[in-house]
């Protein structure tokens, strides 16, 4: 069931991703507003997650789970509809809301039930059915929208209504945690300021401004202009990283007991920075695959990583909200990147838009190595005090 709302909570970009250069030319709006499609799904989140959070820790996570699966499904199907890009941004939007709720919530469910390298273990699963998904979701976005049109790559949405019953079938009910909104806050901040939360939260912000700003926009686009690829191909390349990402998340809990969650953290920033310099100075279509699956191992080993760290970083009763806030930052990447990315490989093309996602990714080691985050031992969250 946990696995279900991760591949629901997948399904908001990966879907569409390569029906994006369509959408655009059907509904006559620039390449540019490419990023505006993409981020619409996630920008809702920054805001929406940490919410979610504090009433997944004060109500239960099946009383917020199932109602974020309803508007993820009911508004993703209506957007097929759409008449318009701005009906399509507005369904978008409010699918957004939905979504915020999903992924985040799979890992603290998974948190409040398994410890130590157990949890890294079903983290890295949670991750494998996250990254199959990636594999399999832009071929069939792709050949959905060769064989329909863009508008049959939204009908899948509906799934999530499915998810949503189901969800309300298996999870138990929760009972309602009886604590001031100020205390349940107080509690957050205090394991949100620690070292190894911030650090993860800065690295996931980095992390998926270049998954959705180079993988999920720039390359399509990159794949589209400078290959002469359909969809169905564009899909088929777009799903390849899932490959290799899946082999490194199945692998997480043997790595991380062996060399360490740091080094794991440290060589998915360093894997990340040599694949977008290989995409970039790709000369064939075959390298730039090979970029993208170099990237898989990047992204396997690094994501499910920080969420180990955050999830492990607060109790029971704190958790859902000090991981809603990493997703929360998580989105701003989500957001960001995506417009950023779109408007640069309007003004600079696609290759010098992949070479600066290969600084940002070196940025990003350097600040990891020079603070001295994540450590490799972790340590039982203390409880915070708190004056009610």
């Amino acid at each position: 069931m946990i696995f279900s709302f991760t591949v629901v909570g997948i399904l908001a970009n990966t879907l569409i991703a390569p029906a994006i250069p369509d959408i655009l030319v059907d509904l006559q709006v620039s390449a540019s507003r490419a990023g505006l499609l993409v981020a619409a799904a996630t920008l809702p989140g920054v805001v929406v997650a940490p919410v979610i959070g504090l009433l997944a820790d004060r109500h239960g996570r099946r009383e917020v789970l199932v109602p974020c699966l309803v508007v993820f499904g009911l508004f993703g199907g209506l957007a097929s509809f759409a008449p318009s890009f701005p009906v399509l941004l507005a369904c978008r939007l409010a699918q957004g809301v939905g979504s915020a709720g999903l992924i985040n919530l799979a890992v603290v469910i998974i948190a409040d039930h398994w410890d130590g390298a157990d949890r890294a273990r079903v983290i890295g699963q949670n991750s494998a059915v996250l990254t199959v998904s990636l594999a399999v979701l832009p071929p069939l976005g792709g050949a959905l929208t060769d064989l329909a049109g863009w508008r049959a790559t939204f009908v899948p949405y509906w799934l999530g209504l499915v998810a949503a019953a189901g969800a309300a079938v298996v999870l138990p009910r929760s009972s309602r945690r009886d604590v001031r909104v100020g205390v349940q806050v107080r509690e957050a901040l205090g394991y949100l300021r620690s070292a190894r939360v911030v650090v993860a939260m800065a690295s996931g912000i980095a992390v998926f401004v270049l998954i959705f700003g180079l993988i999920l926009t720039a390359l399509p686009l990159y794949l589209a202009d400078g290959f002469g690829l359909g969809a169905t191909s564009r899909g088929l390349v777009l799903g390849l990283p899932a490959l290799t990402a899946t082999v490194a998340a199945l692998s997480l809990g043997r790595l991380a007991t062996r060399v360490g969650i740091r080094r794991l953290v440290l060589g998915g920033s360093a894997v990340l920075a040599v694949a977008f310099l290989v995409i970039a100075w790709a000369p064939v279509l075959a390298v730039v695959v090979a970029g993208t699956l170099l990237y898989g191992f990047g992204e396997g080993a690094t994501v499910p990583s920080l969420q180990s760290i955050v999830a492990s970083a607060a109790p029971s009763s704190s958790r859902g909200s000090v991981v809603a806030v990493w997703v929360g930052g998580v989105r701003t990447g989500q957001t960001v990147g995506p417009l950023v990315a779109a408007a640069t490989v309007g003004s600079l093309g696609a290759p010098t838009t992949f070479l600066l996602g290969a600084g940002l990714a070196v940025a990003l080691l350097a600040f990891q190595v020079g603070s001295g985050q994540p450590r490799d031992v972790e340590e039982r969250p203390e409880p915070v005090a708190v004056v009610p």
